[in-house]
């Protein structure tokens, strides 16, 4: 799995978010690509922002233990899955900011780098390790990418 915490990685990533077109259209799902583009963002919207609610102690416990290991271990994602509510983008978004918002979080979270993220507070699954981390912001934004072809 490639490391958004290093410079590299994260430049290749960044390459494939700019390879997108306003024109993009997806492979599977049914979100324009400036919907994909904001919803790739409310994970760094969590960890940057007071925007989203944060799950009361009953949910988050249920999403540390059913939910957590999906979305922080290596294995992909399957496509058409379904979404948590504050994720579901359906109101129309402006392409060309919803990308500069992305890229702007991805290329802080790098600066940031590992340290910054070891045992840092998740809102839904508690402390986390870097490892963890990298794994929910890389194999979220891979997947998404792929869906759109790049």
């Amino acid at each position: 799995m490639k490391n958004l915490f290093t410079e590299k990685d994260t430049q290749e990533t960044l390459k494939r978010i700019d390879s997108l077109t306003e024109n993009s259209k997806p492979n599977w799902g049914k979100m324009s690509v400036g919907q994909m583009l904001s919803h790739c963002s409310v994970t760094y919207e969590m960890v940057f922002t007071d925007k989203h609610k944060k799950p009361n102690l009953f949910l988050k416990l249920i999403l540390k233990t059913f939910i957590k290991k999906a979305v922080v271990s290596e294995k992909p994602y399957p496509k058409n899955g379904k979404t948590s509510p504050q994720f579901l983008i359906t109101d129309k978004k402006d392409f060309l900011k919803e990308k500069e918002t992305l890229k702007n979080y991805m290329k802080q979270t790098q600066k940031l780098g590992e340290s910054y993220f070891e045992g840092k507070e998740s809102n839904s699954f508690g402390k986390l390790t870097a490892v963890e981390w990298n794994a929910m912001f890389y194999k979220h934004l891979d997947h998404h990418l792929t869906q759109f072809g790049v």
